[in-house]
């Protein structure tokens, strides 16, 4: 074990747990419960640091999303001017592009290598069998090097409902368009698209029985799942500071009002399916509070620090959803095929401008949210945002739109529009990424080395 290793298994250790009939609530780190000894070797090292990947599908309008200028004088165009609040915390990075995205001699499929490539970087099978073939993603290289540290190596996430078989693309299987995150190279890791489970597994307990009774208890007296955790709270309390005390009011807080937001979510699933047999799943009706949920959840798990690692699929890859309540009632898939049309870029634009004010939403949370030691919680992440495809009228993978938000703890300079040479490959950030993880590897997929000016001018981190 290496000393990192041991300081961060130490610091699992000392993670602050409130727990009550099967719920285990993790907090966020507060300073009254550590010795000053402790704190001062806290101190001392780097802070934790947090990476998630936010899919978008069918690429972009690339003409307003590309900043005219590079460098720290960059503009913010028409789909990232949500972003403004967050500008100085985000990078944009042009030219880079996934190369087996393309079809390499394999036909037509481009959604379902998109998204296949996206964080594998490898060129998948063609199939519609059980026989897929991808690689290795990114995100679980990262989640298999920091396995033990955090309750959960990685959160797979998404608002699409997955298929792992079938034929969805051109003769590639369902598997592919539906999944970003590959715990090997014929193994997707399936994500979670109900709050409520996402919820219940983020706060249930390790024992089935016990975290099953507590559901039940909390379905039946419509209670909250801080009813069962309160004596531990007040027991806890007495041991904080000010500050601190501040801090716990304000997560519990967030965690109940998210809660109460799956229980509406779902208390209209109810009506809408009134006498259906299976419990309501508890997905929103509205797409965008389904997004927000999701988000949310991701906050609170990185805050808590209950994973470290995080993928989050707003769609799957090839996604036809229309977006009425922004007057786009056409297919988005149906949309990218502009052939030109002014009118249909310029509603693809608005569905891209849309889905970057989700991820403004998302990174103004993480700002908001003190770090121990200094900082938030965004200036410790790497948060990579982006699609497999650039236009989707031309289905091409290079000239990507690819944003990279968050400070990395200190080895990211933010706040700049960088454009790299035509066809870097997107595999060299995530490689420079797996080094700020303390999970170094020597190749990602096509990778050809480490992306350069992600710190300053290119400095050692």
């Amino acid at each position: 074990m290496t000393e990192r290793d041991r300081l961060e298994s130490m610091s699992m250790r000392r993670r602050t747990f409130l727990r009550g009939l099967g719920t285990v609530m993790a907090l966020p780190f507060l300073e009254s419960l550590v010795p000053s000894r402790v704190l001062a070797g806290e101190a001392a090292r780097p802070s934790m640091r947090r990476m998630a990947f936010i899919y978008v599908p069918n690429g972009a309008h690339m003409k307003a999303w590309t900043p005219e200028r590079v460098g720290a004088d960059f503009d913010l165009p028409p789909i990232l001017e949500p972003l403004a609040s967050v500008k100085n915390d985000l990078m944009v990075l042009s030219g880079l592009t996934h190369d087996k995205g393309r079809a390499n001699g394999d036909g037509p499929g481009d959604h379902a290598r998109a998204a296949a490539s996206f964080l594998t970087a490898c060129q998948p099978l063609k199939t519609a069998g059980a026989n897929i073939r991808a690689g290795v993603s990114v995100d679980q290289v990262a989640a298999d090097k920091l396995r033990g540290v955090t309750r959960f190596p990685s959160l797979e996430l998404g608002c699409d409902r997955g298929q792992q078989s079938g034929n969805c693309d051109s003769g590639y299987s369902c598997a592919y368009s539906s999944n970003i995150s590959w715990r090997s190279e014929s193994t997707p890791m399936a994500k979670e698209i109900n709050p409520r489970l996402v919820f219940d597994r983020l706060f249930g307990g390790d024992d089935p029985q016990e975290a099953g009774e507590s559901r039940f208890l909390r379905a039946r007296y419509r209670k909250s799942i801080l009813d069962f955790v309160l004596e531990d709270a007040r027991k806890l309390e007495p041991r904080l500071g000010t500050s601190d005390r501040k801090k716990l009011d304000e997560y519990l807080a967030s965690v109940r009002e998210i809660e109460e937001r799956i229980t509406r979510a779902a208390r209209q699933e109810e009506q809408k399916v009134a006498g259906q047999t299976q419990p309501p799943v508890g997905i929103p009706k509205e797409h965008e509070e389904h997004i927000r949920l999701m988000l949310d959840m991701l906050v609170l798990a990185f805050q808590g620090d209950l994973t470290r690692v995080a993928t989050f699929m707003i769609s799957n890859e090839g996604s036809n959803r229309s977006y009425k309540f922004i007057e786009v009632s056409e297919g988005h898939h149906d949309l990218s095929h502009h052939g030109g049309s002014k009118e249909k870029q310029e509603k693809i634009q608005r569905i891209n401008t849309f889905h970057v004010r989700q991820l403004a939403y998302f990174l103004e949370k993480l700002k908001a949210i003190p770090e121990a030691g200094g900082g938030s919680v965004l200036d410790s992440s790497m948060i990579v945002y982006g699609s497999g495809i650039s236009d989707g009228n031309r289905h091409n993978h290079d000239e990507l739109p690819i944003l990279v938000a968050g400070g990395g703890a200190g080895t990211l300079t933010p706040g700049r529009h960088i454009r790299y040479p035509k066809n870097t490959p997107v595999a060299n950030l995530f490689l420079s990424m797996l080094d700020r993880m303390d999970a170094t590897s020597d190749r990602l997929g096509d990778s050809s080395g480490r992306l350069p000016f992600l710190y300053g001018e290119d400095r050692a981190f």
